[in-house]
């Protein structure tokens, strides 16, 4: 199962980790591991190529881990907010696959 926790200071996202395989189907043709990783991918980027934000990433197989400190995070908000919303549709349609989890300190 694919898991993302969003981790939340005062209302805004500071940062995500998404870890595992969803094992919906063989490695390749995986459409929720595709959909997953693209989105994340595409908010990181986002973050730090077109925003020109500093962000600490980390990337392994089945992991990826972004972290933003609060004034970056205040910038990125909306995307973000964005990746948030569509792990939860996604999460939403495919329920035995991805979870997605809020972690507010």
């Amino acid at each position: 199962m694919i898991e993302a926790i969003f981790t939340v200071t005062d209302k805004v996202i500071q940062g995500f980790e998404i870890s595992g395989h969803s094992d919906y189907s063989e490695q390749g043709s995986d459409i929720i591991c595709a959909a997953v990783s693209s989105a994340a991918y595409m908010a990181a980027n986002t973050v730090t190529e077109v925003q020109s934000l500093s962000a600490e990433i980390t990337e392994q197989d089945g992991l990826m881990k972004l972290s933003l400190s609060p004034k970056d995070a205040k910038a990125a908000e909306v995307v973000l907010n964005g990746l948030l919303l569509h792990l939860n549709a996604l999460s939403e349609q495919y329920q035995d696959y991805i979870k997605v989890k809020i972690s507010e300190v």
